[in-house]
């Protein structure tokens, strides 16, 4: 039988690097926890937005990966595209970059700097209200950039280690309804994936 686990400190997971703490919950959007099936057309949807932000924001000289669950074939996750932007230095992500951004559609929330720092955090709904997109900008090189891309490529190695991810993301979608919980709950398994980066 499944038991909630007890509410864990945020690390620097990747599942902890989306999961704002009660600073900031008054700015988040309680939703149900939808898990879908893997979609072909996730990485699709990727690259036509990477195409477009490449566009918008070449002066800045940017790198652009896929990170998240919908970066991984045969995953199932919730169905929103998450962008990893790398930049050479944070501070030059200035009002100028932030303003073109929210041209194409996304939301600048800088509340969330509040938890995590080192990272510039935008989002973007559908016309339904209901997240597709989510960028986060961080300084090319950084820890966030390492750990987020290291479990990624993991996992893309591992078919194993998906099926065990996707069975638990599954689980723990039908026991939590509050995503910041949801994102904790995810803690050890991904925190076991990244301990093995002794590189």
């Amino acid at each position: 039988m499944h038991q909630n686990p007890k509410k864990k400190k945020c690390s620097k997971s990747p599942a902890c690097a989306k999961a704002p703490g009660k600073k900031v919950r008054e700015f988040m959007t309680i939703q149900k926890i939808i898990i879908s099936d893997y979609n072909t057309q996730w990485p699709v949807l990727f690259e036509q937005e990477k195409k477009i932000l490449l566009n918008a924001l070449d002066k800045w000289q940017i790198i652009i990966e896929h990170i998240g669950s919908t970066a991984v074939p045969g995953l199932s996750a919730k169905p929103v595209i998450d962008i990893l932007i790398g930049i050479d230095d944070l501070a030059r992500v200035d009002s100028e970059f932030i303003k073109i951004v929210q041209s194409l559609g996304y939301e600048y929330v800088p509340q969330y700097e509040q938890e995590i720092p080192e990272r510039r955090y935008f989002r973007k709904n559908n016309e339904h209200g209901i997240r597709t997109y989510q960028i986060h900008v961080v300084q090319k090189d950084s820890d966030f950039w390492h750990r987020h891309l290291f479990f990624r490529d993991y996992l893309r190695k591992h078919p194993e280690a998906v099926k065990e991810y996707d069975v638990l993301k599954r689980e723990l979608a039908q026991h939590h309804t509050d995503t910041q919980e949801y994102a904790r709950a995810k803690t050890d398994f991904i925190q076991n994936i990244l301990n093995k980066n002794i590189a």
